[in-house]
């Protein structure tokens, strides 16, 4: 079956299901229970949020999970990697940033600190990104790396990078720079189908990469996508066959590249509870056509405030109104999983618990702490 078919029979075994019914936030679990132990502080800071399609609220999600990351008591840096459409200024109250990624890679700046703007949200910092220099949203393979050195030298406990839409070579870099993936999407199929190209796509950037100066490796990428006169190969799982006739050595490395692609899955927009399986459907997909494992990190519910207040977002963040919505639409509890995914003792939740005492605030306590 090929994979739009597969879609299409998830899609009619699920909606033949109840009636749509509407729920609130606490009907249905929506974070993952696991955890992982990272023990390296760079694997754990790095964030980077994806997923192909425009318009599935990529930009929205970082700023608000950015945000009560900070009320954690976590040091937070956003940085805007959609070099062709940047916005993420615009959602925290910056509206002529000083310095931008177009001052850094041209090197106009040379320290990455210095481009790390405060916004309104204490311990929240903002890297803006820049669409309006020509070649910008393209840099060579040396401005790109001498961005990732710097990006490690930030001062932050967490660094978010939200990504641009589609699959071009720079937006592939960023997610693969992250040791840590979230493939964001909603309910919609044609966005379940655009994340799933953006992960295929990554994959094979990977893969590319990994073996450009293997001619019979690249041969057998190439069947991937094109027959090319021989059979295609239409799964990994049958790339992993052919590579076996390779050697060890090549088929090692060919695991070592799909397995360190982990990522965990982020479901936005839910309107109804059918929604989120509709979301989940994608973790069956991407395993069985691309041998990736996929971990759900939970839901964020629609909620039309959050349309309403996209241009006054900064005020929205820094005076407390948010901190109700946070809750609700799932955003203090994904945060808290994701500290604890970080790290593996409580430090960080006693920190960010010492944090809220002190902001004399009084916000609502996550769920599951």
């Amino acid at each position: 079956m090929s994979f739009f078919g597969s879609f299409k029979a998830l899609f009619r075994k699920l909606f033949s299901r109840e009636k749509t019914k509407k729920f609130t936030h606490n009907h249905v679990a929506h974070a993952y229970s696991g955890e992982t132990h990272i023990d390296e502080q760079l694997k754990s800071q790095f964030w980077a949020i994806g997923g192909g399609k425009g318009g599935v609220g990529k930009s929205l999600v970082s700023v608000m999970l950015g945000s009560a990351l900070t009320r954690w008591g976590k040091k937070v840096v956003l940085v805007d990697a959609d070099l062709g459409g940047s916005n993420l200024h615009t959602l925290t109250g910056i509206h002529n940033p000083q310095y931008t990624l177009a001052d850094f890679m041209n090197g106009k700046i040379k320290d990455i600190e210095k481009i790390a703007l405060e916004t309104p949200v204490r311990n929240l910092k903002v890297i803006c990104g820049a669409d309006d220099i020509l070649g910008i949203a393209n840099p060579k393979s040396s401005q790109k790396a001498r961005l990732f050195n710097q990006l490690k030298k930030l001062n932050a406990d967490i660094i978010l990078l939200d990504l641009g839409a589609g699959t071009s070579y720079t937006t592939l870099d960023f997610f693969l720079f992250a040791p840590n993936k979230i493939v964001l999407l909603t309910p919609q199929s044609t966005s379940i189908q655009n994340a799933y190209g953006f992960v295929k796509t990554c994959l094979f950037r990977k893969l590319t990469r990994e073996f450009r100066r293997d001619p019979e490796c690249m041969e057998l990428l190439f069947r991937c996508n094109n027959s090319g006169g021989e059979e295609k190969i239409n799964t990994i799982a049958r790339l992993k066959k052919e590579f076996v006739k390779l050697g060890e050595e090549r088929e090692n490395r060919l695991s070592a590249c799909i397995d360190e692609l982990n990522m965990g899955l982020l479901i936005n927009m839910v309107r109804q509870k059918k929604d989120i399986q509709i979301g989940r459907s994608f973790i069956p997909v991407v395993n069985d056509y691309l041998s990736i494992t996929t971990e759900y990190l939970g839901f964020i519910e629609y909620d039309k405030r959050m349309d309403k207040s996209v241009n006054k977002m900064s005020d929205f963040l820094s005076d407390g109104t948010g901190n109700t919505i946070m809750t609700e639409m799932g955003f203090y509890d994904l945060s808290n999983k994701l500290v604890k995914k970080m790290f593996k003792d409580s430090k960080g939740i006693k920190t960010g618990n010492m944090e809220r005492q002190k902001s004399g605030r009084q916000e609502a306590r996550p769920s599951g702490s």
